[in-house]
């Protein structure tokens, strides 16, 4: 069974993938980016609200992932490893973004509500009503993209890892190589403060419905 428990008992983990690209088996890094491309681009558009310099992001982070392979640590997990180049590309993208134009806010998002050790909105003060459960609307997709593209980058991250990805927090910890109570204490004002934009948002689709 692979690291997290997503592969079948007879598939490789992703680490034993990584070991065989390097050994020069010719379709092992093919693998590795059918099986984790998915997530990892999902992450870079919520991230970066911009498909398309998410398409660029990606394309630079399974780059640098065979380009730095060789250097990977047979005995970290790859897919934290993975997500921290990702997160690393996508940082600098937009920092480079920002200095030529403002961003987009038309992305898609979604995901499930829940997380190893809470649920999102087991960590609210307040009884506000999420879109959680629901995402079809294409007005509240952007909506909730808007309130996630504006929170501080430091915040938006801690949210995309964990609540949206469904990460551990252990693995994101590593990922922004911040301690685990960082990583809690983050996710904590970043429910926060998603709270409180969408307490007047969300307002004009409970009355629409």
């Amino acid at each position: 069974m692979s690291n997290d428990s997503q592969a079948t008992s007879t598939e490789l983990a992703d680490e034993e993938l990584l070991k065989r690209h390097l050994e020069g088996q010719s379709d092992a890094f093919d693998q590795l980016v059918r099986r984790r491309g998915g997530e990892v681009y999902r992450f870079l558009v919520r991230f970066l609200g911009d498909r398309a310099l998410a398409d660029d992001v990606f394309q630079e982070t399974f780059l640098q992932v065979h380009l730095a392979a060789d250097r990977f640590d047979p005995k970290r997990r790859f897919k934290p490893w993975l997500f921290t180049i990702a997160a690393n590309k996508a940082r600098d993208a937009m920092r480079s973004r920002t200095r030529r134009r403002a961003a987009p806010l038309d992305a898609e998002v979604g995901g499930a509500a829940s997380d190893e050790s809470a649920a999102y909105v087991d960590l609210l003060e307040a009884n506000i009503a999420l879109p959680i459960e629901d995402l079809q609307n294409k007005e509240l997709r952007q909506a909730v993209q808007s309130i996630v593209m504006g929170m501080p980058e430091h915040l938006r991250e801690v949210i995309l890892l964990t609540y949206f990805e469904q990460l551990p927090y252990k693995d994101v910890a590593d990922i922004l190589d911040v301690p685990l109570g960082t990583v809690k204490s983050r996710l904590h004002a970043a429910v926060k403060h998603f709270a409180r934009r969408w307490e007047s948002v969300g307002k004009q689709f409970r009355r629409e419905s």
